[in-house]
């Protein structure tokens, strides 16, 4: 049977057609990017920031109060044990109120008017003396001579002694009131007329040698007892204390390996250690506001200190610190995971499709994850997995753009 022209055209143009709709219908592979599990050494570590500080920081205080000196030391200055760092006068009384000026005015006389009567006194008691000791010299004579009686004697002896008791007693008052006249007479004192000298200066020395960490007070000033005036420390014995969560303090154990950085010098991390995990926690806001419950690691250098010694109290630096590791596990990039009917699954690549595979994951760095069961190193995954991926879709390897 002999085909016309007409109906092997129109075939040939329907097959085209057919075939054309074909392969535009025909669902495309998705690009994605891919990955590939692993096998080697992992660890896993928990950082945050902290602050280097000085073990052992020593606050030199004023042991009584008064008025410091201008302190000529620096903070950096190396000092010894027993230098003399600052020095104190007694305080300066203060400037009084008319009532107070009025009342201390007032005491001032009252205690004129009782010397004065003390000096009165003391003039009366003086001439009873005077006149006891005539009459005793007197009833002595006659005694001698026979004429007065033993009895005589004795009345003019006890006389005396008791007008000598009252003229001791008189001239003890008089010392008595002049006292409290200079008494009275220094509360009208102001601060013109504080007395002080060299002789009243106190030294306050450095309790231990090292350096001058800051001055609290440099400029002259009145200081009340116990006030600061400046710290001193050893800058050889640095440690770091770093505040984690709790959540992550609970994970830490003292001797763990740490590192250091962030620290300014260069991209070299410092090596470090674990010394104590402090059991008390306290409660910090974060700068967006939010209440964390936070714990103090404290950490000491596993370093030379040539290595960190331009590092001094409090300054910022990241602390790192291992709370796992192993020498082999397997590994998947934790962009490949996504949770699939409450575990842990990934996309392999096999032939060009999707297979959706369900992992068991063990411990997690923010990078990698441990993979306990469910793929074998060395296959291909797909990394950051959409919304559009689901098992058996033929997929391709993303062009880098």
């Amino acid at each position: 049977m002999k085909l016309s022209f007409r109906t092997v055209f129109w075939g040939s143009a329907a097959l085209i057609v057919i075939v054309l709709l074909v392969l535009a219908f025909r669902p495309r592979p998705v690009p994605v990017d891919m990955g590939e599990v692993m096998s080697g050494p992992m660890s896993v570590t928990v950082s945050d920031e902290g602050r280097t500080r000085i073990r052992d920081v020593y606050a030199v205080a004023a042991p009584v109060g008064g008025r410091l000196l201008r302190v000529a030391a620096e903070a950096g200055d190396a000092v010894a044990a027993g230098d003399v760092v600052a020095r104190l006068l007694p305080s300066e009384p203060a400037f009084l109120d008319a009532r107070t000026e009025a009342e201390a005015r007032a005491a001032v006389d009252l205690a004129e008017a009782g010397l004065a009567a003390s000096r009165a006194d003391a003039e009366s008691t003086a001439a009873t003396l005077e006149l006891a000791r005539s009459e005793h010299a007197r009833i002595r004579a006659l005694f001698d001579s026979g004429i007065a009686s033993q009895a005589q004697l004795d009345r003019v002896a006890s006389e005396l002694r008791a007008a000598r008791a009252a003229d001791n007693r008189a001239r003890a008052s008089v010392n008595m009131r002049q006292a409290e006249v200079e008494a009275a007479r220094v509360r009208l004192l102001g601060p013109d007329g504080a007395p002080g000298g060299n002789g009243s200066v106190l030294d306050i020395r450095a309790p231990v040698g090292g350096v001058v960490l800051r001055v609290l007070q440099e400029s002259e000033t009145p200081l009340a007892p116990g006030a600061v005036v400046m710290e001193i420390g050893d800058p050889a014995d640095l440690e770091v204390v770093a505040e984690f969560l709790s959540t992550e303090a609970v994970q830490v154990e003292a001797g763990a390996a740490a590192r250091i950085t962030d620290w300014g010098a260069g991209d070299d991390p410092l090596p470090a250690r674990v010394r104590r995990v402090e059991p008390y926690g306290f409660l910090k806001v974060s700068a967006l506001g939010v209440e964390e419950q936070r714990v103090n690691v404290i950490l000491d250098f596993d370093a030379p200190a040539d290595s960190w010694r331009r590092l001094g109290h409090g300054y910022r630096i990241e602390a790192a610190i291992t709370v796992w590791e192993t020498g082999e596990a397997v590994q998947v990039p934790v962009a490949a995971l996504f949770r699939e009917d409450g575990s842990w699954a990934v996309y392999r690549v096999e032939d060009g499709r999707a297979r959706l595979t369900p992992v068991e994951i063990g411990h997690d760095n923010g990078e990698t994850a441990e993979v306990l069961s469910g793929i074998e190193p060395g296959r291909r995954i797909i990394l950051y997995p959409g919304a559009g991926l689901s098992d058996g879709v033929r997929v391709e390897l993303r062009d880098p753009e």
